[in-house]
């Protein structure tokens, strides 16, 4: 698609926003240098940040000699934004300031047989008032809510249109939440908010070329290509827990056999303890969480079936970030979302083995694998970043408007 000059303005302003929370406080000079904007626009575009009151000048540098630059930093308290996290069994809600940091948390359990779209929707706006109410924010502040769906979605209409784990066709996510929540809304999949999350905050920060593995209930692969999230031209791209490891292997959601995620998925690390050890006191059946730090705690005391269940997983799950190694050449592969934090360093080193005896040894080289860093919930920190992301495309449609207007109003007569 040809990207319009507002579309450029646009990610300009956006980027030019981004390494002011990122490096707060900059210089004019600064932002130029990393943006590799012009110091005209950045300057243009700080005016119009200085205007909404998302950044405010905060003195200026100390200078051995010369004029002394002006520092701008991010106005903290010039908005407000919320990040909701739906998972397959419970939904997250973090509501953050204009320096995303986060101001209130709240949580709502997704128990069996409440994954039905109304109920979701309730979930989701009840977590969301609870927020606000905690943060004691004033509506009018609140900028926008970005909302993290599993499976694929349509974020230009805010329609689910799969989530296997659910069995959802063609849900109008967004429309539903619009009848409770009268903030604006902004839909996209975890894959890609983690990745946001990631490239701002956690480890692909400073990477053109990364890949964020999501392992919980479900699976999959955020992507960072050329220093930007890669979507794929129907917003599918990342999907690769659904790519086939094992012929004619477990029934996936998805209706097909031998995913990654039926192997390396919470449910799937479960099976496997199932299969190994029916009676072992580390499956509680029913309770993926629950089951997940037995494991853990396992792992960490040496108890051989824990042991032989992560190998077991990291076997498979090396073999499958291999072939993301091979295709992609990352620079770093993050390992993100509550399995891979539960189980942690053991989990990693593991992995690192795996993907050795599988990939080639030139891109394998030139990649790193690390833990998500991130201390907060990565999908809400992503999906509240989208948000303010929509945030400034909105005010470039009014900026955009507003000149129009004065144009049309001094316009000579035809």
């Amino acid at each position: 698609m040809k990207r319009t000059s507002r579309d450029i303005r646009t990610a300009n302003r956006y980027e030019v926003l981004r390494q002011i929370i990122a490096e707060s406080p900059t210089s004019r000079q600064e932002l130029a240098a990393t943006t590799g904007l012009s110091l005209a626009t950045v300057a243009t575009l700080v005016g119009e940040l200085l205007d909404l009151d998302m950044i405010t000048e905060v003195g200026f540098e100390e200078s051995a000699g010369g004029r002394p630059r002006g520092l701008v930093a991010v106005n903290a308290s010039g908005g407000a934004l919320i990040g909701v996290d739906i998972a397959e069994t419970y939904v997250h809600v973090e509501l953050f300031d204009l320096g995303l940091n986060v101001l209130a948390r709240a949580e709502e359990t997704m128990r069996p047989g409440e994954s039905r779209p109304d109920k979701v929707v309730a979930h989701v706006a009840a977590a969301t008032g609870s927020v606000v109410a905690q943060a004691g924010v004033e509506a009018a502040r609140v900028l926008g809510v970005g909302v993290s769906m599993p499976g694929q979605v349509d974020r230009a209409t805010g329609i689910s249109e799969y989530a296997p784990n659910w069995d959802w066709h063609d849900v109008p996510l967004l429309d539903l939440l619009s009848e409770h929540i009268a903030y604006p809304l902004y839909l996209d999949n975890p894959l890609r908010a983690c990745a946001v999350a990631e490239l701002w905050f956690g480890a692909a920060r400073g990477h053109g070329d990364a890949v964020v593995v999501i392992l919980g209930t479900g699976v999959g692969a955020g992507l960072i290509l050329g220093g930007g999230v890669h979507r794929g031209v129907s917003s599918s791209a990342g999907e690769w827990g659904h790519s086939t490891l094992v012929l004619d292997g477990r029934l996936c959601h998805c209706g097909n056999h031998g995913c990654v995620e039926t192997y390396v998925g919470a449910p799937g690390i479960m099976r496997n303890l199932l299969e190994l050890s029916p009676d072992s006191p580390l499956l509680h059946p029913g309770d993926q969480t629950a089951t997940i730090d037995a494991l853990a705690a396992g792992v960490a005391a040496q108890d051989p079936v824990a042991v032989k269940v992560l190998k077991d997983m990291a076997r498979y799950l090396g073999a499958a970030i291999a072939d993301l190694v091979n295709v992609l050449n990352p620079e770093v592969v993050v390992l993100g979302s509550w399995v891979a934090a539960r189980l942690g360093e053991p989990l990693l080193r593991e992995v690192r083995e795996e993907v050795a005896r599988h990939a080639l040894k030139r891109p394998l080289a030139a990649t790193s694998f690390v833990l998500s860093s991130i201390p907060t919930d990565p999908a809400c920190l992503g999906a509240a970043t989208l948000a303010l992301e929509g945030a400034l495309q909105s005010v470039g449609q009014r900026t955009t408007k507003r000149t129009t207007l004065v144009r049309s109003r001094t316009a000579p007569p035809s």
